[in-house]
């Protein structure tokens, strides 16, 4: 029997009253009284409504473990990165580890794998391969839908994948970045409810007036809140907060309760910041998570006050899972599943031969923007040496470079601004979407001693500096080449450090270097990203040259 202030999301009230649980549900609620301000609170459990559980770089057990300790009970996972490396596969592997614990992980059958014909990706999910899933309990949704001019043009493959989700009754999550207007229009009129990619208020105003749910990201990389957030008391049934991509060190410090203090603080009704913490994706889902009423299951958690929201316990169909800040889940290992098959690399593999040496060359150059996943095309001279185009360390224009991990090919390479590196290299196989070896550095020795770690591995993340003694440093992920089974918050320590070398001994100045590195490689958000096959445009959906030939 619990005691305490129950909130009641429902009707909107809060009451001081008892809280009884049989056989995982709850049995009754009793009222004994008005709210008692000095006594903790129970409300429902947090809900992440967009997340890729492999951007933690930790297995489903070792991220629920991290998870609820900040209250977080479930989340709306998208599995499509170990669907891009290991198709069907990969996703009943993430459904069969979440087995394993009693946190509630609903998974999407993924829409695009590979995300586009234009990258090279380690399986093929098919609209036989979705009916198969959709038809699976575990499977809630139809994740992201990235091929938006897909939807626009009416692509077969595309369509087919929606009407199987409308068959089987089970919400369509959308991918829509900067599509307005006539086109959003279109793009909700074939079935699509959510949008976690609005970057703007004016473009979520404007699909939240079309009756889009508004999904407000806020995750390691892409950092959408203060965009958004107002959308929330204009429309306060329509917007979810999610992460969508969380690395382990932000995980272990926060999760969904770091959103509601910060709503709260801003101004935002009580009910209308709980209502997208809690309520909103639960009904929008069709989420089997407990919302405090009589005969759910006993989903919820214990707070100090309103205005702190300290978590002193969550409860999962009434097992207690956190209590007073440590996780009560277990540190289990788990299978090492991967797709990992390229040869080792050398420095001559990443030189770029000017096409001409009479006069400057012009390049198309990626500008990453920090805490955001869309980048700008910058048109720049390039640097010129011994007739190969080389990064020009000290204008911050560095080398960027994809390696197919899946087979041996020629790496592409290109150029990216902002990075702010002035020494050594960075590279990860977590690469958005395909996850082939996304790599960047200062020049060709350091990329390639990066990568070839990776390689080695087969798959983690790694810094290296310059010189023969430059310290080098690696974290493994043995799983897909994406995760960890290692205790998550040991996996935390460990990425910190890789992140802190990257940013105060190679002087990267983004907020979250191996994140935003993880998207360059990621076409389907605009301007310009580049694959293993080449650089590419988002917009256009078209490959573009690297040299700008004027005339």
């Amino acid at each position: 029997m619990l005691t305490g202030n129950i909130l009641n999301l429902f009707d909107q009230v809060i009451y001081y009253g008892t809280i009884a649980v049989e056989n995982g549900r709850i049995s009754q609620l009793t009222q004994l009284g008005p709210e008692r301000p000095e006594e903790p609170y129970v409300l429902p459990g947090f809900v992440d409504a967009h997340v890729h559980i492999e951007s933690s770089l930790l297995t489903p057990p070792q991220f629920a473990r991290l998870a609820v300790v900040h209250g977080t009970v479930a989340t709306v996972s998208d599995p499509h990165e170990i669907g891009n490396v290991l198709g069907v596969t990969g996703v009943t592997y993430m459904i069969e580890e979440a087995r394993r614990v009693p946190f509630k992980f609903m998974f999407g059958a993924p829409s695009c794998v590979p995300a586009t014909t234009f990258e090279t990706a380690g399986a093929t999910i098919s609209a036989q391969d979705v009916r198969q899933l959709l038809a699976m309990k575990e499977i809630g949704y139809l994740a992201e839908v990235m091929n938006f001019p897909g939807v626009l043009s009416h692509d077969p493959d595309m369509m087919a994948k929606i009407s199987l989700a409308n068959a089987f009754n089970k919400p369509v999550d959308g991918h829509a970045p900067g599509l307005i207007g006539d086109e959003a229009q279109r793009y909700i009129d074939a079935g699509i409810s959510t949008d976690h990619e609005c970057f703007t208020y004016e473009e979520g105003l404007d699909k939240a007036r079309r009756g889009m749910n508004i999904l407000i990201r806020e995750g390691s990389a892409a950092r959408n809140f203060e965009a958004l957030i107002p959308l929330l008391a204009e429309f306060p049934g329509q917007v979810m907060f999610c992460s969508d991509d969380k690395h382990p060190d932000t995980l272990a410090e926060g999760h969904i309760n770091q959103l509601v203090v910060r709503a709260l603080g801003k101004g935002h009704s009580l009910w209308h910041v709980l209502g997208a913490a809690c309520l909103n994706p639960v009904l929008h889902y069709r989420m089997p998570v407990g919302l405090l009423r009589e005969g759910d299951p006993a989903d919820y958690i214990v707070v100090n006050n309103l205005r702190e929201f300290q978590v002193q316990q969550t409860v999962i169909n009434g097992e207690i899972v956190a209590n007073q800040g440590q996780s009560a889940l277990p540190d289990l290992c788990s299978e090492h599943v991967n797709q990992f098959s390229c040869s080792l690399k050398t420095p001559a593999d990443f030189v770029v031969k000017a096409v001409s040496t009479d006069g400057p060359v012009w390049i198309r150059v990626i500008e990453a923007l920090d805490g955001q996943l869309i980048t700008n095309e910058l048109h720049l001279e390039a640097k010129v040496e011994e007739g190969q185009l080389v990064p020009d360390v000290e204008g911050d224009i560095l080398k960027l470079v994809v390696v197919n991990r899946y087979q041996d090919t020629p790496p592409a390479v290109a150029f990216i601004k902002n990075f702010g590196l002035t020494s050594g290299a960075l590279a990860s196989s977590v690469g958005h979407d395909s996850h082939n070896i996304t790599a960047v550095g200062c020049n060709d020795e350091s990329i390639c001693k990066a990568i070839n770690l990776i390689i080695e591995a087969k798959g983690g993340l790694s810094a290296v500096g310059e010189g023969p003694a430059a310290e080098s440093m690696l974290l493994p992920l043995p799983v897909a080449g994406l995760m960890s089974d290692i205790d998550g918050y040991t996996i935390a320590e460990q990425y910190t450090k890789l992140d802190e070398y990257a940013k105060y001994r190679l002087k990267s100045t983004l907020l979250a270097p191996f994140m935003t590195l993880s998207f360059m490689a990621l076409l389907v958000i605009p301007k310009v990203k580049l694959s293993d096959l080449g650089l590419f445009d988002g917009k256009t959906f078209n490959f573009v040259p690297l040299q700008i030939v004027k005339s």
